[in-house]
């Protein structure tokens, strides 16, 4: 199976990056994360369809280097890795496309413009780097983008077509008829519950001088209407269930990608939001049963006083939910990383017993060995930064396990494979 370089992409335009763009840019997060998921399958089909080209190539070689993934936001404006790319691969139809994913998302036009500059940075980053860590020549760059002209139009989300964007013959002639896509104008059924089932049923025009063609113009939409109806009284009539999704979550960047990690194997749809934890009569601002809250619990429950060894404490680990480190760094964090640092730096001051034991986690992609060096050092910097703010001493040792403790197989994707990426802590005597 050919590689999917929009799952590599998709880690460098996380939530973090999305707060962020939404607050620099004046726009909702709702919004900006709309615009992303349009724009990205859009680049990458264009990039796709015009990889022989030099400046294409120059471009995506030069970005490995360029240091362009460490500062998408800042950096992408006035790029000229970026316009080059962008007028290759769009030509005169940059604006069009603009003013439909503005239109699209509702967002402004200057916020679509600079999340055009910004996904297409991510994406030559991306690229860049994978090409860089795999060896890949210009003609190895090439394939890897050929390889995905069979897959971007599917990625599209409902309400957009090439057509609507614009670029309705960026795949040519026989990959414009492999790929089909829903445009605006197409009659078109949607039924979505719970998030498992969407509809598509395209109704080609007849002829309105062909009889039977004018009866099947009222009776299917007839038929397909009875048939919505039906499906949706079955689900109506199904049993409640309540599910939530969990956003305990860290984002960790590994040498290919960085995505959202639940800190545990629960799935649930409710999105948690920040409220005030009391430490002693000190409110943190953290997630109602996340990382701060069970800690806090812990402790006062006298669950740490009471444990015997540090046996009793091994298996329990608490998952960072905010901390988020730059992709391919153990140095960098991203923005809004800092408050939960803050907040677990109060926890052992508040208790100067507790000691705990820091630890970074990879899934199975990639070398084990640069896993393990990347996970020990990102570890070793929590210890080091608790370490300078006066907490060192209950800060016992930090260790990268790299993939050790991985469950999910490394040909999952990576939506499934992210729980095993993460850093955590536990208590230790």
């Amino acid at each position: 199976m050919a590689l999917n370089i929009i799952d590599l992409i998709k880690g460098q335009l996380g939530p973090a990056l999305v707060s962020q763009a939404a607050s620099q840019f004046g726009e909702s997060e709702s919004g900006i994360s709309k615009a992303i998921s349009g724009l990205l399958p859009a680049i990458v089909g264009g990039m796709a369809n015009n990889a022989d080209k030099p400046g294409v190539l120059d471009a995506i070689t030069g970005a490995s280097s360029s240091g362009m993934l460490g500062n998408l936001l800042g950096g992408s404006s006035n790029n000229s890795l970026i316009t080059t790319v962008l007028t290759a691969i769009f030509g005169d139809k940059i604006e069009g496309i603009v003013n439909a994913i503005a239109t699209y998302s509702g967002v402004s036009n200057s916020s679509s413009s600079s999340l055009l500059n910004m996904v297409t940075g991510a994406t030559l980053g991306s690229v860049g780097k994978y090409a860089a860590d795999n060896n890949l020549g210009a003609s190895g760059i090439t394939s890897l983008l050929h390889d995905q002209k069979g897959i971007v139009s599917s990625l599209l989300p409902a309400g957009l077509s090439l057509a609507s964007l614009g670029v309705g013959n960026m795949f040519g002639g026989h990959e414009a008829e492999k790929v089909k896509v829903t445009s605006f104008d197409e009659p078109k059924i949607e039924v979505n519950r719970g998030g498992n089932t969407n509809t598509h049923v395209n109704v080609d025009k007849a002829d309105d001088n062909n009889e039977g063609g004018s009866i099947w113009k009222w009776l299917l939409p007839l038929l397909l209407l009875a048939l919505a109806a039906w499906f949706l009284w079955k689900q109506c009539n199904k049993p409640a269930t309540e599910t939530a999704t969990t956003t305990d979550s860290t984002m960790v960047a590994k040498d290919s990608s960085a995505v959202m990690v639940p800190a545990d194997s629960a799935t649930m749809t409710t999105t948690k939001t920040d409220e005030n934890i009391d430490l002693n009569g000190t409110a943190l601002k953290g997630y109602k049963g996340g990382m701060e809250d069970s800690m806090i619990s812990f402790l006062k429950s006298g669950g740490y006083k009471n444990a015997a060894d540090d046996a009793a404490l091994k298996d329990k680990w608490y998952t960072f939910d905010k901390v988020n480190f730059k992709m391919g760094s153990a140095t960098d964090l991203e923005a809004g990383s800092a408050g939960q640092m803050d907040n677990l730096l109060a926890i052992l001051k508040a208790y100067p017993e507790a000691k705990i034991k820091v630890g970074g986690y990879t899934d199975k992609v990639g070398d084990e060995a640069a896993n393990v060096k990347l996970s020990q050092a990102r570890a070793d910097y929590i210890k080091k930064w608790l370490t300078e703010k006066g907490v060192g001493a209950q800060v016992m040792t930090a260790e990268g396990y790299g993939s050790k403790f991985a469950t999910v197989a490394p040909t999952a994707s990576n939506d499934e494979r992210a729980i095993d990426r993460k850093m955590a802590v536990r208590f230790a005597k």
